[in-house]
């Protein structure tokens, strides 16, 4: 079975951005919630150019510094990097490998905010909202 379709269905599905860049600092894809939340910065159109036009000195210095600690050792997988308040969410950056090779990274968004549409809403008997006990 060919997976590949699978695993591009789940970074597409997932509702926060995603944008993954090869050890060249280019992007190479961004799922449709980066094109969107990145759409005032040219969204999809930035696919192909390096994510380090898209930051400040500073920025570009710390993914630098953090492409050289994933590659220090297998382990190094997973970096917070942003803590946004007023969007409650995190930004992390995260090792992709390849038997342990690294081959590049993605940004990862992560919300803190309570998902309020109920369990299951939309499945069964319209209106379903439910909440969970307390």
């Amino acid at each position: 079975m060919d997976l590949l379709p699978l695993f591009k269905s789940v970074i597409d599905q997932d509702r926060a951005p995603v944008v993954i860049c090869d050890l060249c600092h280019d992007i190479v894809y961004m799922n449709p919630a980066a094109a969107e939340h990145y759409g005032d910065d040219g969204g999809e159109l930035l696919v192909g150019h390096s994510v380090m036009d898209c930051h400040s000195p500073k920025a570009r210095e710390m993914i630098a510094k953090v492409v050289e600690w994933f590659e220090e050792d297998e382990s190094h997988n997973i970096i917070h990097t942003f803590y946004s308040e007023s969007k409650e969410k995190d930004v992390y950056m995260v090792a992709l490998r390849d038997g342990g090779k690294l081959i590049g990274y993605y940004e990862k968004h992560e919300s803190r905010k309570r998902d309020t549409g109920g369990f299951y809403a939309g499945i069964g008997r319209p209106g379903n909202t439910s909440k969970p006990s307390e």
